[in-house]
């Protein structure tokens, strides 16, 4: 496992390197929790960082970093919006121009979407993309929700006994769900996928075993230009 999120973190930081290199200089990450890509990041100058998370995940964060006594490599603009709410208007009243390209990430949050909900986000960064923009995501194929909710009940008495007060299979919505990369092809970009193992060869790790990491194994990384 923490070979399958160190791979998951090079891709994601590579998709955000190469966006800066082709002259991007917006970049949105949603659903962004502790990520810290705004202040580890080689940003080029000029270049604003939005950090799309609920009002309570973005506090918490700032004072983390800030303890730390860590600073953004890049201008951050937080957006304290729940994904549920109109994400869209909070980020354009941040600051954020959809007339110029914007690099986005959608990292490890579809399966906590609804199938819809899954649709609507794609089609609010389609709306909000201007020509030479660019998204990444990650693709699950079947039913992975109900794995992961399956997943959650195998091991949620060895999480829960004394941490947490959680049940984790809810967290997770099962049901079909759109393709992502026929979506967003139909959507008008170019999409390009990049299939786990294909990654750990690159970055020059040992493949592991699906059953290694279950439902984890295949995944594969996409990214997308317009």
């Amino acid at each position: 496992m923490t070979d399958v999120m160190a791979v998951r973190t090079r891709f994601f930081d590579d998709f955000f390197i190469d966006s800066g290199a082709a002259g991007v200089r917006q970049a949105v990450i949603l659903a962004v929790g502790l990520d810290s890509r705004a202040y580890r990041l080689p940003w080029p100058a000029g270049t604003i960082v939005y950090e799309v998370d609920q009002p309570q995940v973005v506090d918490a964060k700032t004072a983390a970093m800030a303890a730390l006594g860590a600073h953004p490599t890049a201008e951050r603009r937080t957006v304290a919006v729940d994904l549920r709410e109109d994400w869209p208007t909070a980020l354009r009243d941040g600051g954020f121009d959809p007339g110029a390209p914007s690099a986005w990430s959608v990292e490890g949050l579809l399966m906590y979407l609804p199938p819809d909900a899954q649709d609507r986000l794609f089609d609010n960064i389609t709306s909000l993309s201007a020509p030479g923009s660019r998204v990444a995501t990650e693709f699950h194929g079947g039913d992975f929700g109900a794995t992961l909710a399956e997943r959650a009940k195998d091991i949620a008495s060895a999480w829960q006994a004394g941490v947490f007060d959680i049940d984790f299979s809810q967290l997770f919505y099962a049901g079909e769900r759109s393709h992502v990369m026929e979506y967003l092809r139909e959507k008008g970009w170019r999409v390009t996928g990049s299939p786990r193992d294909e990654l750990f060869v690159r970055y020059g790790l040992d493949v592991p075993q699906i059953e290694d990491d279950g439902p984890l194994g295949d995944i594969v990384y996409v990214s997308a230009q317009r």
